[in-house]
């Protein structure tokens, strides 16, 4: 499985301006916005950490997901990410490449802040093709940089400025999440009890 950004996130979506003013830095001066560049880095940084801790996109954007076989079975499908927003089609990939886009009425998103599904809307989903794929095209997020809840927005702040303070000494628990950041993390972490 497989799971690209089909849309990238701009350095307007990014919320500089804010962090700067979060980390006290001096405005006014002839110099403001040199350090734009590398609060941009930081953020991107903590925002993609954040989002692969908890399994939540931040500010929406397009993502293909292709698989190989469908999870568990074909009565439905969780999706890797929340929340999905919109599924913008589901394409059959054949041994041969050819793409085989399957009918739009045949399936239908079950939204869930958590595990957001695609269910048939009847019988089963289509079988993978043998020695092929399927392609689901979807958008993701919570949509611009405000809408993103206000305690995911301090996360990505706290953990930024602990890339930003630490940039030069990579020895620092590496892979750590600091106890700040961590706690506004822990009710948005997925908790799986089965194996769907």
């Amino acid at each position: 499985m497989k799971l690209t950004e089909t849309t990238t996130l701009l350095a307007a979506d990014i919320p500089v301006a804010e962090f700067s003013g979060f980390m006290r830095l001096g405005s006014g001066f002839a110099d403001d916005g040199s350090q734009d560049v590398l609060l941009e880095t930081v953020l991107r940084a903590a925002m993609g950490a954040i989002e692969a801790r908890i399994g939540k996109i931040l500010i929406a954007r397009g993502f293909n997901w292709q698989i190989y076989v469908w999870r568990r079975d074909r009565r439905a499908q969780v999706l890797p990410v929340a929340p999905v927003n919109a599924i913008s089609q589901i394409v059959m990939i054949d041994d041969l490449g050819v793409s085989t886009p399957v009918n739009v009425a045949d399936y239908r998103l079950e939204f869930d802040t958590a595990r957001p599904r695609i269910v048939p809307t009847k019988g089963n989903l289509p079988e993978v093709p043998v020695n092929g794929s399927t392609v689901i095209s979807f958008d993701a997020g919570y949509g611009i940089w405000l809408d993103v809840p206000a305690d995911l927005r301090q996360a990505v702040f706290l953990l930024a400025a602990n890339y930003y303070e630490n940039r030069n000494d990579l020895g620092k628990a590496a892979g750590q999440m600091p106890f700040g950041v961590a706690a506004l993390l822990e009710p948005y972490r997925d908790i799986r009890l089965g194996a769907a």
